[in-house]
């Protein structure tokens, strides 16, 4: 297994020299306390404790996972331990509400630590990571007195919590959920159903777990219309708001399967539990999305994790392992061959997983800096501009991320050749634990109609002028005809992604207009549509990136290798991974006939 070092060094350069997070903090509305001194102990710090206590569980939590007997699920050795001092730590409370409990830091910190915990460890990460979604849905959508109850505790870390979706019917499609909510005369809720796919459903970590958990009232219309969300503690609280009695919330199994085996995947059996309506009754699903927002995020960072750990793992691997002579001659003549990484192929997927781990994390970042104006904007009308502008990239990011870091992850396994298939290397691991993020919190194709259908279409395509007018902008001040001192070395950039910017205007356009005569133009272009999205977001940030390397060399620094490194590898992606945009564009704007014209029972003649 890789050993995970934290990049710290990259990830200083894209809060600070990038996108400069200590301005950033300094004029955000409860930022004060996010001192320089103050955030970079604290990404320090949590480094640490994921470098020497959570990465080295991964491997051995993969090899013994979760296992279940008579309703319980027990985690693989060291996950409690390592829970105790996370929570010993505080990292649980870093970003949430001093008045419950909380740091009151901003939200963006808890993204940095998210990354280093799910690159390090993804399935013991997953435990904390989902009780993030359950408080930020509880804060937004409930009642003080469920506050007081479920954030303080949740917070503080002795609490988890999950998100009961899935259904055995139903998956994506939620207007079939069936899970009934019946009142009871004190105003709680009697919850009766089955849901799967819970993730965290069941642990031995903390004391009492609480579901947020979608089901229907007795009169409620059929549809999403009809959907209600309840808190459904696993232990209903007692009197002084610690766990009480259990709470008929049954654990029925656990999946057996591809990957992130040491987290519990739980079949849950709700039998008469008591539930608390959270939100308005049968707007259940508008409340939800807190939570799914929240976890697509999470999701996309475990991509960028994928992407970051695979290219730990195949670096020093392709720097040892030697294989054949350079074709342009030898790089290691006392050596009976030369390193994998003196030849050309094995460059190409090493610096494959380095563009996609770094334009990644730029790519993140930018959108924490959103997130922190989305909780925390002075003004209503500045927080609702900061969630449509989040809304917009939730679904580039959650989808392209998860795409290429399984593309990253692959690569990883290739570079090692046959030794990355055995288990004892730990590419496979990877491999296998990435699958599950491109289907999660709703697959690439369902991310895809959000971006294309609702984010562009329904949305009259107001966020993405924004976006495109922001990124339009930089090539303008960056570009030939700017004062930039940089803007010789920069064309080689700006001009093609001008270019990119522009053709992404008009390709949105005509498919607006397609879309008004062949509405299946929209489930057939949308893939591909987001894929070509993403690649040109992530060449704005490798541009940006860039532009930034070229002023620090010019000012002068102890560390010009890395700035260089960046400008090259910024030249990699333009020249190699951006073109892939061509065929996305070209098949993004066929016709739908050939998806839609082949009769159903024409797919097979068996």
């Amino acid at each position: 297994m890789p050993q995970y070092k934290a990049p710290l060094r990259d990830i200083d350069f894209v809060l600070n020299d990038l996108l400069d997070y200590q301005g950033h903090y300094a004029k955000l509305p409860g930022g004060a306390d996010a001192t320089p001194d103050v955030v970079d102990a604290i990404i320090k710090e949590c480094a640490k404790f994921c470098e020497e206590v959570l990465a080295p569980l991964n491997q051995t939590g993969d090899s013994e996972g979760a296992h279940w007997n008579d309703g319980k699920v027990t985690t693989p050795k060291g996950f409690k331990e390592a829970y105790d001092q996370f929570v010993a730590g505080g990292w649980q409370s870093l970003s949430h509400p001093v008045e419950y409990g909380g740091q009151g830091l901003p939200l963006s910190l808890s993204v940095v630590k998210a990354e280093f915990v799910g690159t390090a460890n993804w399935s013991w990460g997953m435990y904390p990571g989902l009780a993030i979604g359950a408080m930020n849905t509880i804060l937004l959508h409930g009642t003080e007195q469920q506050k007081q109850t479920y954030i303080t505790k949740l917070i503080t870390g002795e609490w988890s919590g999950t998100m009961c979706l899935t259904e055995p019917q139903c998956g994506t499609d939620l207007g079939q959920v069936k899970t009934r909510a019946e009142p009871n005369a004190d105003g709680s809720y009697s919850i009766t159903g089955t849901k799967i796919f819970i993730s965290g459903g069941d642990h031995d970590l903390t004391d009492n777990i609480v579901h947020i958990v979608l089901a229907r009232l007795p009169d409620a219309p059929a549809g999403t219309r009809g959907i209600s969300l309840f808190i459904v503690p696993k232990h209903r609280p007692d009197a002084a708001g610690n766990t009480g009695e259990f709470n008929n919330v049954h654990c029925g199994s656990i999946e057996h399967k591809m990957g992130i085996k040491a987290s519990a995947t739980c079949v849950m059996n709700f039998e008469g539990a008591t539930g608390y309506l959270i939100g308005p009754p049968n707007k259940g699903l508008q409340c939800m999305f807190t939570f799914m927002n929240t976890a697509r995020v999470g999701t996309s960072v475990q991509g960028l994790g994928c992407s970051e750990l695979a290219y730990q793992g195949a670096l020093p691997y392709a720097k040892e392992r030697l294989s054949m002579r350079a074709l342009s001659g030898k790089t290691a003549p006392d050596k009976v061959a030369d390193p994998l990484i003196s030849h050309g192929d094995v460059r190409r997927m090493l610096l494959t997983q380095k563009a996609f781990a770094e334009g990644g994390r730029a790519m993140i970042y930018y959108a924490a800096k959103i997130a922190d104006y989305m909780m925390a904007g002075e003004t209503q009308e500045d927080r609702d501009a900061a969630d449509d502008h989040l809304g917009f990239m939730t679904p580039i990011l959650k989808a392209f991320l998860t795409e290429t870091g399984l593309e990253s992850a692959n690569i990883g396994m290739q570079v090692y050749g046959g030794h990355g298939y055995i288990k004892e290397w730990g590419m496979e691991q990877i491999v296998r634990d990435a699958r599950i993020s491109t289907l999660y919190e709703g697959t690439t194709g369902i991310q895809a109609l959000d971006l294309l259908g609702r984010k562009i279409l329904l949305q009259k395509g107001k966020s993405f002028r924004k976006f495109s007018a922001e990124a339009l902008l930089f090539c303008k001040n960056t570009g030939p005809i700017s004062g930039n001192p940089h803007k010789k070395e920069m064309s080689k950039f700006i001009w093609p992604l001008f270019r990119h910017l522009t053709a992404w205007q008009q390709y949105t356009l005509r498919l607006a207009l397609r879309a008004r005569k062949d509405r299946e133009i929209v489930s057939c272009a949308s893939v591909d549509y987001l894929m070509y999205a993403g690649y040109i977001v992530s060449a704005y940030m490798w541009a940006m990136m860039a532009q930034k390397s070229y002023e620090k060399l010019a000012a002068g620094t102890d560390q010009p290798e890395f700035y260089k490194a960046k400008i090259q590898t910024a030249e990699f992606y333009f020249e190699r991974i951006l073109p892939r945009t061509k065929a996305h564009a070209e098949s993004m704007m066929a016709s739908s006939k050939t998806l839609m014209q082949m009769e159903v029972d024409h797919f097979s003649f068996l």
